[in-house]
C-alpha cells in the first residue's frame, strides 16, 4: 500500500514538472528596468549573427529576405528526465510590406512538455522564418501553438543545400535550430508562443500588445537598432 502511495506521487511530480517549469519561464517579478529585455534583445542581434555565419546554414542565409517575420530564441533550453520540458525567450520582428522597413520586437516565451522515455539536457538557439502573412497573424494574437495553429517544417540544414526549394508554399514556419547536447534533435511541434506584454512594457515604457508593436508601431526604442540593422544585412530590408 505504501509502495503504491509513494508511485503515485512520484508519478504526480514528474507530471508536473514540465507544466510548472513552463510556468516559471513565463512569470516573475515585476521588473524595475529593462535590462533583461535588453540582453534579451542583443543575445537575439548575436545569435541571428551566428545563423548567418554557419556554414550549415547557407539556405537559410539565402531564402531569409523571403521572411515576413523573424522569431528568434536565443536560449532554448530543453532538459528531461522521463518526463520533459523545454523553454526560452524570444523575440519577434515582422516586415512592412509596402515599405520593407522591420518592426520593434515584441517580447515572447516559447515553451513546450513532452512525454515518453528520454533524458538529457540541451541548449539551442532557435530562428523560425515566419514565411506567411497567416504566420504574422497567429502570431500577433499573442497565444500561438506551433502545428496547430499555423504549419511547421524543418528548415534545410546542411553546406549543400543552398540551392534547394522552400519545402512547401504553403508553410507558414520553417524552424531552424543550433543545438549542441545529449538530445539527438529538436522538435518545435506543440510548442506554444505566448506574449510577454509586461516585458514589453518594461522594455517600451508603456503598455503595449504584439500588435501595437509589430503592426501599428507605435513605440520605438533605439536599443534595439543593432538588431534591426544585422537583420536588414542580412535581407536587404530598411
Amino acid at each position: 500500500m505504501l509502495r503504491d502511495i509513494l508511485t503515485q506521487r512520484r508519478s504526480g511530480h514528474l507530471l508536473l514538472a514540465p507544466l510548472l517549469f513552463f510556468a516559471w519561464i513565463n512569470s516573475g517579478p515585476a521588473l524595475a528596468d529593462d535590462r533583461e529585455q535588453r540582453d534579451l534583445v542583443d543575445q537575439s542581434r548575436v545569435t541571428l549573427s551566428n545563423f548567418l555565419a554557419d556554414s550549415n546554414m547557407s539556405w537559410f542565409r539565402d531564402h531569409i529576405q523571403e521572411a515576413r517575420g523573424l522569431f528568434i530564441v536565443p536560449q532554448y533550453m530543453k532538459g528531461a528526465l522521463i518526463y520533459g520540458a523545454a523553454g526560452g525567450s524570444g523575440v519577434f520582428v515582422a516586415k512592412d510590406e509596402k515599405t520593407g522597413e522591420w518592426s520593434e520586437p515584441a517580447f515572447f516565451t516559447m515553451g513546450a512538455a513532452s512525454f515518453g522515455f528520454q533524458f538529457g539536457a540541451q541548449m539551442s538557439e532557435v530562428v523560425l522564418l515566419v514565411l506567411t502573412q497567416r504566420g504574422v497573424d497567429s502570431l500577433l494574437l499573442g497565444n500561438f501553438k506551433l502545428g496547430a495553429d499555423g504549419s511547421v517544417a524543418v528548415g534545410p540544414v546542411g553546406a549543400g543545400v543552398s540551392g534547394a526549394t522552400t519545402p512547401s508554399l504553403s508553410t507558414d514556419l520553417l524552424s531552424f535550430v543550433r543545438a549542441k547536447g545529449l538530445f539527438a534533435g529538436v522538435s518545435l511541434e506543440g510548442a506554444a508562443l505566448i506574449s510577454r506584454d509586461e516585458w514589453s512594457h518594461a522594455y517600451y515604457g508603456k503598455s503595449v500588445t504584439p500588435t501595437d508593436i509589430v503592426i501599428r508601431r507605435e513605440v520605438k526604442n533605439p536599443h534595439s537598432d543593432t538588431l534591426r540593422a544585422e537583420i536588414v544585412r542580412a535581407t536587404g530590408g530598411k
